[in-house]
């Protein structure tokens, strides 16, 4: 069938060259003649070749600046190009394959082998493509088999973290919560341009998802105390503190005897330093300033936030303003100045997102 045979064109200032071109390769192949490179340009404006067979030395523009010309265009680059050249300037040969030719066949021409070295060349893009196309079909079965694995990671873990949050009857909804004001000021952090070579490294959705383990070692609590409708004791506190080295030590647990995880040391950085304060009066290191991690010093304000803004047994729910104030006069005592004022910049979509 003509209309399922490839094109070639062949390019050549010589009559008969192209004459004997086209007989040798007509049975086998659509082929189109053209006398000069400037009418192979004009060709080309109308049809797209397989392959072209190009001419070394022609008038006005020869081979290797017309082979400049279609690397130079993204609709003609990606066509196949064998130069024709006479014996006597097979020393060229060098230059016309740095130039992008795939190969070169010498003048006179055998027919027979014509024939088989364009054979060869378009069954080696033909094979190309199809290993192009395996390529990018298998790298999109691996997007949507990560996608699927990742879902369900981030549903195990969510549903992990419910469980330990499900424990404490008046935490409500903190994870989601302090997930989604995390996000807002990880968002002012990158845009303000402030610890720019640290925030590079971030990779925000396991950032996001890892945060909903920076109150696991809430588990390792008994429920008269995690659970009880008052505020806690002295001594009910001391114990209440340690879900912050429980909740490391499991996350270390996970960490046994695995690769390099980015995902368990964002979690392990909420979990550990969350509660530390700037001037140092925090736990469990009372570490101060910015010896505390800056994801811990961004968790304490998302985590504070909702404590104040949510409903418990011992107290009511602060508005949105008066837990902006209360933070914000936090400000170089509990939380870091620099993320206060990212806060005081963001805090109506804070409002919002509550």
């Amino acid at each position: 069938m003509e209309n399922s045979r490839k094109l070639i064109m062949l390019v050549d200032d010589n009559p008969a060259n192209l004459l004997d071109g086209k007989m040798a390769l007509s049975d086998t192949y659509k082929v189109l003649t053209v006398p000069s490179a400037s009418k192979m340009l004009e060709a080309l404006e109308w049809s797209k070749p397989e392959l072209i067979l190009l001419d070394v030395d022609m008038p006005e523009i020869d081979g290797f600046e017309a082979i400049k010309i279609l690397k130079e265009r993204p609709e003609t680059r990606n066509i196949t190009v064998i130069f024709l050249t006479a014996m006597n300037e097979s020393n060229n040969e060098l230059e016309g394959l740095q130039l992008g030719a795939r190969d070169y066949i010498t003048k006179p021409f055998s027919p027979p082998l014509l024939c088989k070295r364009v054979e060869l060349h378009l069954l080696l893009e033909e094979q190309k493509r199809e290993l192009n196309n395996y390529n990018d079909n298998l790298q999109k079965m691996v997007e949507a088999k990560t996608k699927t694995v990742l879902k369900l990671q981030n549903k195990l873990l969510t549903a992990m973290a419910e469980m330990v949050e499900g424990r404490d009857d008046a935490t409500g909804n903190h994870i989601a919560n302090t997930q989604r004001y995390l996000e807002i000021l990880l968002s002012a952090v990158a845009e303000s341009g402030l610890w720019k070579e640290q925030v590079s490294e971030w990779d925000v959705g396991l950032l996001l998802q890892s945060s909903q383990l920076h109150d696991v070692g809430k588990i390792a609590i008994e429920d008269s105390i995690l659970k009880k409708p008052g505020k806690l004791t002295p001594e009910e506190f001391d114990v209440m503190k340690r879900h912050v080295a429980s909740g490391v030590g499991f996350i270390e647990r996970l960490e046994d005897g695995e690769e390099d995880s980015a995902f368990l040391r964002y979690a392990k950085t909420f979990a550990a330093y969350h509660h530390e304060k700037w001037d140092g009066s925090g736990y469990p290191h009372g570490l101060s300033g910015e010896d505390i991690p800056l994801l811990g010093r961004m968790m304490a304000i998302a985590d504070v936030y909702d404590a104040l803004t949510s409903e418990r047994p011992y107290k009511k729910a602060f508005s949105h303003e008066e837990a902006a104030r209360i933070i914000m006069q936090g400000s170089g005592t509990h939380f870091d100045p620099t993320l206060v004022g990212l806060f005081e910049q963001t805090a109506e979509i804070f409002r919002q997102q509550g």
